[in-house]
Order: C-alpha cells, then sequence, then structure tokens
C-alpha cells in the first residue's frame, strides 16, 4: 500500500517553473579580429605577406584587430600547435569560426573571403 500511495504522490508532484532566461545578445559586425600570421623568417613571401596583411588590416579593419606574426624559425613548436604545413599561413582565431588562409595575401579578396571579413567592412 505505501508503494503505491509513493507512486501516486510523485505522479501529482507539482514542478516549479523554470525562470525564463533572455537570449544573449548578437555580437555586432563590428568585433575585435585576433589574427595570427605564421611566416619562416625573412623570406620574400613572408616579407610580402607581413605587408599585404598590415595594408588590409588597416584598410578594412582599423582599430578593430589584434595582429600575431609568429616566426617559425624562432618558435618551431608553435606549428604543431596550429597544424601548420605551408607558410605563410594566416588565421583568424576570433570571431568564431576560425578561418585560414595560405599564401602571400596578395590578392586581397581572396583574402577578405577567406577570412570571411568582406561583410564586416
Amino acid at each position: 500500500m505505501k508503494a503505491g500511495l509513493a507512486r501516486e504522490m510523485k505522479a501529482n508532484r507539482v514542478r516549479p517553473a523554470r525562470p525564463k532566461v533572455a537570449p544573449a545578445p548578437y555580437k555586432a559586425a563590428s568585433s575585435r579580429y585576433v589574427l595570427k600570421l605564421y611566416v619562416a623568417g625573412q623570406s620574400p613571401r613572408s616579407v610580402s605577406a607581413i605587408a599585404n596583411i598590415k595594408k588590409l588590416c588597416e584598410a578594412k579593419l582599423h582599430g578593430r584587430y589584434v595582429l600575431d606574426v609568429i616566426d617559425l624559425y624562432q618558435q618551431p613548436h608553435m606549428a604543431q600547435g596550429e597544424q601548420i604545413i605551408a607558410v605563410p599561413t594566416l588565421i583568424r582565431t576570433s570571431p568564431s569560426p576560425s578561418r585560414r588562409v595560405i599564401g602571400d595575401l596578395s590578392n586581397t579578396e581572396r583574402v577578405l573571403a577567406g577570412l570571411d571579413i568582406r561583410s564586416a567592412a
């Protein structure tokens, strides 16, 4: 008899209402971009990639970006953590999802499309 009563009480239990949570605000397109450029020393391709991305960032993301240039000759262990297989490689780590572009970054339209920055500029 006790088991039946316990089941009946459990079935009739009133659960407290869950509080309503407001949805997270949508991040504006003006959020900060975090970019990492992996290069190999002072090779012509590396120097060109650095100059190209700095020019592109100043033109399209002025004041809304952080650019880290990582020389794999000085820090070879950094290639393994990011799975770098070719240089120069540019990685957008923020905003998510991350995006990659490989090459000297001279084709501005390709870089903007590859990093999905076109809509933010």
